[in-house]
């Protein structure tokens, strides 16, 4: 986790800084199947959907090994509901965690989830699927990024924030594109 303090140092609590990407598995998909079934067994009643986000969701693209989960509710004050349960299956609160009207956990040693609780009407939770849909839908950005991401684990291999910043004008680059329709 990064935490930025109000002096404006950066501390990483949590996990190693060290950027490790991995080829696509098909095995992303049913672990998440799995975490899903268990999610929605322990918090379905106060939830409207659960989504496999990130880039383990997207078939072909190389990743770190973690899987990104999304979970969309109706109001952020409501999630406040699901953080016991979601600790009693190993989960990490971690607040909003730099994302305003988020929960966020995670899970594992190391790190094997990420969890981002958001309402369904945000612009986060809209920014998380459309991405998505678009790398689903368009291979040569899906060659595109990874290239990208392996660029930036090189020269950020110990840098987990410059990495994740990297990333950052492709991704509103992506955003832009989907929200003009161009497929």
């Amino acid at each position: 986790h990064i935490i930025i303090l109000a002096n404006g140092s950066v501390q990483f609590f949590g996990f190693t800084s060290i950027v490790r990407l991995a080829p696509y598995s098909p095995e992303w998909a049913k672990i998440f199947e799995r975490e899903e079934k268990l999610l929605q067994s322990s918090i379905g009643k106060y939830i409207i959907e659960i989504q496999h986000i990130g880039s383990t969701s997207i078939p072909g693209m190389m990743a770190k090994p973690i899987i990104d989960i999304g979970i969309a509710i109706e109001r952020f004050e409501e999630g406040v509901v699901c953080i016991k349960p979601m600790e009693d299956l190993g989960y990490i609160y971690n607040g909003e965690n730099g994302i305003p009207r988020r929960h966020y956990f995670d899970k594992g040693d190391p790190t094997a989830y990420h969890l981002h609780m958001l309402e369904q009407d945000s612009d986060e939770w809209k920014k998380h699927i459309t991405f998505r849909d678009f790398l689903r839908n368009n291979e040569e950005a899906v060659k595109e990024y990874a290239r990208l991401k392996q660029q930036l684990a090189a020269k950020f291999r110990h840098d987990r924030l410059a990495y994740t910043e990297g990333k950052s004008e492709f991704i509103k680059h992506i955003l832009k594109v989907a929200d003009q329709g161009k497929l």
